[in-house]
């Protein structure tokens, strides 16, 4: 998972959710960084709902990770 002060980029290479803790809906994005490697983060529905596996994603440093 990621932290909030982290800034990155890359494209979705898998959507997943589930429902770990048995009552919450955690959606999920594996992002391929630009640098090759993958991150795991953690993604509300909108979001979720409007990315596709191949779809570019942006996250500035303290902000919220985003359609890019």
């Amino acid at each position: 998972m990621t932290t909030n002060e982290n800034a990155w980029s890359g494209t979705v290479a898998k959507k997943s959710r589930a429902l770990f803790d048995g009552s919450n809906l955690y959606r999920r994005l594996k992002v391929r960084l630009d640098d090759g490697t993958h991150l795991d983060v953690k993604v509300d529905r909108k979001l979720w709902s409007q990315l596709q596996v191949g779809d570019r994603v942006v996250k500035a440093a303290g902000g919220q990770p985003h359609r890019g």
